[in-house]
């Protein structure tokens, strides 16, 4: 008996001095998302995946929450606000799209001081205890620059129409789009709108701009805009330039039809919204231990002319083409980042 003793004690230590790798259970566990601007159809397509997404996460009880929250004005100091009110009601994680990579620094060192995981997507955030999910915007403005290049070779004037005034992804993608022209000086830009990735507030900038401008062979883009633009250069009967479109159900189909009476080219770039849904289980991943790097990099989704058919076919109507992303997808993305 007590020789059975001693071999169970002496087992229970060596259990002891053994390097567990067990890991946190979610379960339990609250995420919240924090988003700056709702006001567009990719916006509403991101909030859209991250609902389906996280609520079939809650249902298998793999957290116990994933709650959106939407400011109703695209303020920082708002944001701000929003994100201390999450620390006050005690979730575990907050997934951020920032309206300022900056300006919410101090609220998100406050979340990471008071123990919780902040990851931030698509507007990301500088302050270093936060996890960045990121596209790289700059390029996706130069390849747009790049596209044109290879079909108007003689080059030419480009109108340009951006996104949010005073927003981290507006300033990237325009940054991107002029260090374009750089590289392919035969282009100019000849004129420059907000669009606020909105159809009908570009289609009412476009529309205001073009008296003004000379003849043009291209519209640069960022998402949100592309259809507005052509709805407006049609209304002033002026010669359709090639519009660079940014994944709109309404500007696939208007492109489709283009091509089907013409022939008409372009190309169609944007950031995929279900990645809300990848930035949600990132988060689910670093509550339940696993190491993840600060920074991670997705690729943009563009749809060509010879596949432009196949990706209306799969896009909701009024929607944007979208991936999302399952707990799979977000552990090959972490582990491909190592």
């Amino acid at each position: 008996m007590k020789m059975s003793r001693l071999l169970l004690a002496t087992a229970a230590l060596c259990l002891a001095a053994t390097p567990m790798t067990a890991l946190a259970d979610t379960s339990g566990k609250k995420i919240a998302l924090s988003n700056n601007y709702a006001g567009n159809s990719w916006r509403q397509a991101m909030l859209t995946s991250w609902e389906k997404v996280t609520g079939e996460a809650v249902k298998a009880g793999q957290v116990a929450a994933a709650d959106p929250f939407t400011t109703a004005e695209n303020q920082a100091t708002e944001q701000a606000a929003q994100i201390q009110n999450m620390i006050l009601q005690g979730y575990d994680a907050i997934v951020v799209n920032a309206a300022s990579p900056t300006a919410l620094n101090g609220a998100v060192k406050e979340a990471c001081d008071a123990g919780i995981t902040v990851v931030s997507f698509d507007g990301i955030v500088t302050e270093p205890c936060a996890w960045r999910i990121a596209v790289d915007f700059k390029e996706m403005g130069r390849s747009q620059v790049e596209y044109l290049s290879k079909k108007l070779p003689q080059g030419g004037n480009l109108l340009e129409i951006r996104g949010l005034a005073g927003v981290f992804v507006d300033d990237e993608i325009s940054a991107g789009i002029h260090a374009g022209v750089e590289q392919f000086p035969q282009f100019k830009i000849v004129g420059s709108v907000h669009g606020d990735w909105a159809q009908d507030v570009a289609q009412k900038a476009v529309a205001g701009i073009l008296p003004s401008l000379p003849d043009i062979v291209g519209v640069v883009t960022q998402g949100g805009d592309g259809y507005g633009a052509a709805q407006a250069i049609a209304a002033a009967k002026r010669p359709m330039p090639v519009i660079v479109m940014g994944n709109r159900e309404d500007e696939l189909k208007w492109w489709k039809e283009q091509k089907d009476a013409n022939g008409y080219e372009t190309m169609s770039v944007s950031i995929a919204p279900g990645v809300s849904t990848l930035a949600f289980w990132v988060a689910q991943q670093i509550l339940d231990g696993k190491e993840v790097k600060k920074d991670l990099v997705v690729p943009f989704l563009r749809i060509d002319q010879d596949n432009l058919e196949a990706n209306l076919a799969n896009t909701q109507a009024g929607g944007v083409a979208n991936v999302e992303y399952s707990l799979e997808d977000a552990q090959k993305v972490i582990a491909s980042a190592k």
